[in-house]
């Protein structure tokens, strides 16, 4: 699977574009693997009010940001954009940014937000159904001249999307953790497996990494090809935030995105030659 290595969230809320313009360049010059955005219309957390950018047009501008950082979505909702649409969005910033992006994909469902601006609410099963298809559909729309595709949802008649990304393939990663339907849709169609936890140990996770792997031997895939990001919340302990990413890395997880809580990307950055010895 290669190295392991390390990735910081910048979820757009809260702060002035100026500052995140200040943060991409730190994390683009302190040596950081990649810096991930989040897909949402309302801020996250308790309150659920003030400024939040939105998720693509912020990586265009972050693309002509940074010089060698990837970047990506952790993760995209497919029920925000039609995967024709995103597959051009995706391309775009691929060319920005000189092959510098992955695509997180995920299913989406934010009932509050959704019911705000009149989206429809699908149930889990047919989200899950959506985000195979929408992964069929980029696959599709990135690697053929012309694409046709007769989905329950998605239809695609002499479809022409040009010009295709610089990466080829362009990596797809995909967060879903049901464990008959999600996780099966991982193993067939993605580069990646995304997830998140609010803490800072695995627990559940390495399961669900068994289970993933149980998908893998059923597609007839090796799971050792799939890579596993998790995004984990760090604070201003140092020694906690090495002793988290050491669990994470022993459970098999090959990405690790770090999310602040009260830390600061330099103060982690400082920690990144400790961390790559763990990889």
């Amino acid at each position: 699977m290669g190295r392991l290595e390390f990735g910081w969230k910048a979820s757009q809320q809260h702060f002035t574009i100026g500052e995140y313009r200040e943060l991409w360049t730190v994390v683009d010059e302190s040596g950081f693997d990649s810096c991930w955005v989040f897909d949402h219309l309302r801020p996250m957390g308790r309150d659920r009010t003030g400024d939040i950018f939105e998720a693509w047009t912020i990586l265009a501008a972050m693309a002509q940001a940074t010089r060698r950082v990837r970047l990506g979505t952790l993760v995209t909702g497919n029920g925000y954009r039609h995967p024709a649409l995103l597959a051009k969005m995706a391309a775009t910033v691929d060319h920005l940014s000189g092959g510098r992006l992955d695509v997180g994909l995920g299913a989406g469902g934010d009932p509050e937000a959704d019911a705000m601006v009149g989206l429809p609410v699908a149930a889990p099963r047919e989200r899950v159904e959506r985000l195979d298809e929408a992964a069929a559909v980029l696959r599709l729309l990135w690697d053929t001249p012309v694409a046709d595709f007769a989905g329950k949802h998605y239809q695609l008649a002499g479809a022409v999307a040009d010009p295709k990304p610089v990466q080829r393939p362009l990596p797809l990663w995909i967060a879903s953790n049901g464990e008959r339907l999600g996780l099966r849709v991982v193993a067939q169609r993605a580069d990646g497996w995304l997830t998140a936890t609010f803490d800072d140990e695995p627990g559940d996770l390495g399961r669900l990494m068994a289970v993933l792997d149980r998908h893998c031997d059923q597609a007839g895939r090796d799971p050792a090809g799939l890579r596993r990001g998790v995004q984990f919340p760090v604070g201003e302990d140092a020694d906690r935030t090495l002793r988290a990413a050491a669990r994470f890395a022993a459970a098999g997880f090959t990405d690790l995105v770090l999310m602040p809580r009260g830390g600061r990307v330099e103060q982690v950055a400082e920690l990144l030659p400790r961390l790559r010895e763990l990889g």
